[in-house]
């Protein structure tokens, strides 16, 4: 079994007859051959257009040799740090650390270092100096230009400059690795591969570049936020792969960074192709004895239909780093692989997902963004849907109806998330039908994030009362279908707009709805979203107003307490949230109370225990009275 898998070590490459890979590939995680794990698509793509690949997976980046398993590769090293950011892998949105990571064997913590991309492209460089090295994964992606690192509480460069590499291929790197590999493999000096589609690369002079944008210098949005708010915006305002600028960021007199256009979208047979490569679907074999790798559990039974994501939420990356315009496989492909899983010896019958980054979106958001891209001014769904939007979840219903009639296949479900505001503008209800008839489980999860519409401004979020529409819908359809199926609502604290009294509200919503949730998401400033930039700047960047942010780690405690408000380990925090937000009449005896007054109660207790203690004193002392008198004198 092991000589399917690409070389894991030196060995498993003179297994395979190679005296020399094509390109290394660096990971932070553990080697997973699964469409699910970038590194496995990147790689297998390679193989599949005659490139050799093999693997060193979380290397020992304090040990330089860690990383000549294989020699100096013919073309290049490809460097990931694995498939999340290496900070958000390592650490909470409180700063601690975590104690597992789920891409590695066994899960076991600290087999990769903070900032990998960094590391890894140093620690190649100690050996290779001049050898092409090859950025790529979502660490890179959302780090290509100069960004607010939340961990550092600073604005950082471009991982391309920390890093030592050449380009970094940024996005879903199917198109622009394989022409990097191609051009490498025509004899091409990396340092002139300035012109492709889905890359960032330095420049000395822009005598070459031409159609470009030129951002704030990195010093001009290290020292001023609202010239790092008006980078990011132009930024996020040229992520579309048809309308999309180039980029220059300026590094002082003689040094550029410079982010090519982005790359086309894949058609349905590129995206097809891509998901039928040779997978092993599942860890390299010499995990085994580590227990395997955690992560795979999520994915093993569930399918990727698209890619992208035209849902436009400020707090997601998506936009960034897959785009709007949605990627969709065709029926036959998913079809093909779900009979796949089913031949697994450990399928119990049911396909945990199908979906993306949002399961029900399985098209374009309208007709024209195939030809001119998507708006760069308006978004799709925020903050209503947009006249031009096709709601239609008709191939979706299609799709699911194919795989529930799949032989083996006993439940469909659907895990990856559902758009409730793009459902509402879709007004012919069969999905919402067989949704609630066949693919919800006892509880849908959804993620209406906030209640108080202020906040929901900030998020990108659809107003509150769409979400009621929905939980309306929701209910009336399951009476009709004589289930009793619930709503289980996504929710977080502390997103910049927040304050003491959009979070009160919060509590409010969940005291009438009767549900603590047990999780609470805290807001992550992960690098390259709308939110993280207000975090930093206080600034919206979409209209550059002042953005209220609770930074202060207390604060965060406090609003976090106020969704959990029945903890009793919350009882202190709820009270001074309380009173910071002028809302005492919360606190009391009344059904609308969030908390009863502790103090009332223990004043009571103790008079109470006072009383008692009287009684058994005098009780006492009448006894030794007694005794004295019965006692005769000597």
């Amino acid at each position: 079994m092991n000589h399917f898998f690409l070389p894991l070590c030196r060995k498993d490459m003179q297994e395979r007859g190679w005296d020399r890979a094509d390109f290394v590939y660096v990971t932070g995680d553990a080697y997973v051959d699964h469409p699910s794990f970038g590194p496995a698509i990147i790689s297998r793509m390679l193989e599949a257009h005659g490139f050799r690949v093999a693997f060193i997976s979380q290397p020992d980046w304090k040990n330089p040799e860690s990383i000549t398993e294989y020699g100096e590769p013919r073309l290049g090293f490809l460097v990931s740090a694995g498939n999340m950011d290496s900070m958000v892998n390592h650490y909470s949105v409180s700063k601690k650390r975590r104690r597992q990571d789920a891409y590695t064997p066994g899960g076991e913590m600290g087999k990769r270092p903070d900032y990998a991309a960094v590391v890894y492209g140093n620690l190649i460089r100690q050996t290779y100096k001049h050898t092409p090295v090859i950025l790529g994964g979502i660490e890179a992606s959302l780090r290509r230009l100069g960004h607010y690192d939340y961990w550092s509480d600073k604005v950082k460069r471009s991982v391309l400059l920390d890093s030592g590499a050449d380009i970094i291929s940024y996005g879903m790197g199917e198109r622009s690795v394989l022409e990097i590999a191609e051009a490498l493999d025509a004899g091409i000096a990396v340092s002139d591969l300035t012109y492709i589609d889905g890359t960032v690369v330095k420049a000395r002079d822009l005598d070459s570049v031409y159609d470009a944008v030129t951002l704030p210098s990195f010093q001009e949005i290290s020292e001023k936020k609202e010239a790092y708010a008006r980078s990011f915006y132009t930024q996020y305002q040229n992520t579309d792969p048809f309308s999309g600028k180039r980029l220059i960021e300026p590094y002082g007199e003689k040094l550029y960074i410079v982010q090519n256009p982005p790359s086309k979208p894949l058609g349905q047979t590129e995206m097809d192709d891509i998901y039928a490569l040779p997978y092993m679907r599942t860890w390299h074999p010499s995990y085994e004895k580590a227990g395997g790798v955690p992560a795979i559990s999520e994915i093993k039974f569930s399918l990727t239909s698209s890619r992208g994501c035209f849902g436009g939420c400020n707090f997601c990356a998506l936009t960034f780093h897959q785009g709007r315009i949605i990627q969709a496989r065709s029926h036959e492909s998913l079809i093909k692989e779900a009979q796949i899983l089913t031949e697994q010896p450990d399928f119990k019958g049911y396909i945990h997902d199908v979906g993306g980054p949002t399961a029900n979106f399985r098209q374009p958001s309208c007709k024209k963004q195939l030809q001119y891209g998507v708006c760069r001014d308006r978004q799709c769904l925020f903050p209503h849907p947009c006249k031009n939007l096709r709601a239609d979840h008709r191939d979706y219903v299609e799709l699911l109806r194919k795989l529930r009639n799949i032989p083996k296949v006993k439940k469909v479900f659907i895990r990856s998330g559902i758009r409730f505001d793009y459902l509402l503008a879709d007004k012919e209800r069969t999905f919402l039908r067989e949704l609630c008839e066949n693919h919800v489980s006892g509880q849908l999860k959804v993620a209406p994030e906030h209640v108080a519409d202020e906040v929901l401004e900030k998020m990108g979020k659809p107003e509150h009362n769409v979400y009621e529409e929905f939980t309306r819908t929701f209910r009336d359809m399951n009476q009709k279908l004589n289930k009793k199926q619930f709503l289980v609502p996504y929710l977080m604290s502390s997103h910049p707009g927040s304050d003491m009294k959009s979070a009160v509200k919060l509590a409010e919503y969940c005291r009438d709805l009767g549900y603590m949730p047990e999780q609470v998401q805290d807001f992550y400033p992960t690098p390259s979203t709308i939110s993280t930039c207000m975090y930093y700047t206080g600034l919206d960047p979409r209209s550059m107003k002042p953005v209220y942010v609770p930074r202060n780690p207390h604060e965060k405690v406090l609003q976090r307490a106020l969704i959990q408000y029945r903890n009793p380990d919350n009882y202190e925090l709820v009270m001074e949230a309380l009173k910071k937000a002028g809302r005492m009449d919360l606190v009391g005896f009344g059904e609308k109370c969030l908390i009863r007054p502790r103090k009332f109660s223990k004043e009571k207790s103790a008079a109470k225990e006072n009383g008692r203690n009287k009684a058994q004193v005098k009780k006492k002392k009448a006894i030794r009275n007694v005794h004295k008198k019965r006692t005769p004198k000597s």
